[in-house]
């Protein structure tokens, strides 16, 4: 099993989800988000991170430039698109930029689920997300979950995470219910919206492991 503590802003928080054993840390780079950080805050943690974790960077819509920006002064091991990007353009960030890329796929019903195999085509890992409400701020991170019924027993073609409403609490009955090997948490292991709590990230990593 897998966890991604994704929204990490200040050191403390990065070295809770490292001594958890998260194998993967994401840094948020959408200004509507509580949890993004400038690309100087998302340096100096990226370089603290150690051997072997995963270094995400969530973007959203980000244009050629603005990834040439944030690469230029951060070193990041993967790019999550977690905005509209067509396969399209999920494969011609794969092949401009030379690093894995996962893809966010919103599900609230079962007509979502065709973009799934849409997506595992071009990426290299999915992000199976619950979709946000019309007319959200944010693309993720607003703790909601979708009906994981919809997707248990099914596989893609390429490595895929669960996120959306992932709590300490409900996490090993996520697992459980869908086979998912990898979760995303953000919001989930917060005291406050942007602010992780070093205990709930500790607790979501041992019932997940358990």
């Amino acid at each position: 099993m897998r966890v991604k503590i994704c929204g990490i802003s200040t050191s403390d928080t990065l070295a809770a989800a490292v001594g958890a054993g998260a194998a993967y840390v994401g840094f948020v780079f959408f200004e509507k988000s509580p949890r993004h950080v400038s690309f100087e805050t998302a340096r100096a943690l990226s370089l603290a991170v150690p051997e072997g974790v995963c270094k995400v960077a969530l973007t959203v819509n980000a244009t050629d430039a603005e990834l040439d920006a944030m690469l230029a002064e951060v070193p990041i091991d993967m790019l999550q698109l977690h905005g509209r990007e067509t396969p399209e353009r999920v494969a011609e960030v794969k092949a401009r930029f030379g690093l894995p890329v996962m893809k966010a796929v919103g599900v609230a019903d079962e007509t979502d689920l065709p973009a799934l195999n849409d997506y595992a085509r071009v990426a290299d890992q999915i992000l199976v997300d619950a979709k946000p409400p019309k007319n959200a701020d944010l693309p993720g991170g607003n703790g909601l979950a979708f009906d994981w019924r919809l997707i248990a027993g099914r596989r893609w073609a390429v490595p895929w995470m669960l996120a959306g409403g992932l709590t300490p609490e409900n996490a090993a009955e996520a697992v459980a219910m869908t086979g998912a090997q990898q979760l995303d948490v953000s919001s989930g292991v917060e005291r406050a919206p942007g602010v992780k709590d070093a205990k709930k990230i500790a607790a979501f990593c041992a019932a997940v492991q358990a």
